[in-house]
């Protein structure tokens, strides 16, 4: 019988950047949870936390099963992962759940432009643990009410919300220099070879994200 085909470093750091991402959003949001004004937002905060942390689990599972340590997988992205979220810490709610919403929602468009050029089951389990559309709707939600009660709270989180743009950029750099390979072979694949257009769709599908809650551009 011959040995199982080992697996390619495309899916082995993609899977890992996931990983930690699921961790680290674990971390923060039960963090950012203690912010809620109140104990039903705090429990609908909390409960996106245990989401994450599970998604965080099937991901090592299968880092598991293809042979790799899940901590060797997810070591690259530790420092420059860290560092977005140490640089973009919310001071209170609205901005605990703006960047839910708007941090979130940038890495999701990302992982499923790229997750296409993976083989199964890789490419619907990175799919599978993408961010429920209800919590965005819940964010967006919070957001809007607060811009209803006090309108000038919108420029407020529009400038904020920039700056979360801006990291979450730097951050794809960092991410970049941190890449042994493999998720630069995965976006070079097909028409993901330009990447002009991509970061063309991935603004344009900020920047109605932004619209729908409310926000400046």
């Amino acid at each position: 019988m011959s040995a199982p085909t080992a697996p390619g470093p495309a899916v082995v750091d993609l899977l890992g950047l996931v990983a930690y991402g699921e961790l680290l959003a674990f971390d923060r949001m039960a963090a950012d949870a203690r912010l809620a004004p109140d104990l039903k937002r705090r429990a609908a905060l909390s409960e996106m936390a245990a989401v994450e942390i599970g998604n965080y689990r099937r991901l090592a599972d299968r880092l598991g099963a293809l042979g790799v340590p899940p901590d060797d997988a997810m070591a690259p992205y530790v420092a420059p992962l860290q560092a977005y979220h140490d640089s973009t810490e919310p001071r209170d709610w609205l901005e605990a759940v703006t960047k839910a919403y708007v941090g979130d929602a940038i890495t999701d468009d990302f992982l499923r432009e790229i997750a296409g050029a993976l083989d199964e089951p890789d490419r619907q389990l990175v799919l599978d643990v993408l961010h429920e559309s209800r919590y965005a709707e819940f964010a967006a939600a919070e957001m809007r009410a607060a811009i209803t009660a006090d309108p000038p709270v919108a420029n407020r989180l529009s400038m904020w919300a920039r700056r979360l743009v801006g990291e979450a950029l730097s951050q794809a750099g960092r991410v970049a220099a941190a890449d042994r390979g493999g998720l630069t072979a995965l976006i070079a694949q097909g028409e993901r070879a330009d990447a002009q257009t991509l970061f063309r769709r991935l603004t344009a599908a900020h920047t109605a994200r932004m619209a729908a809650a409310g926000l400046n551009n």
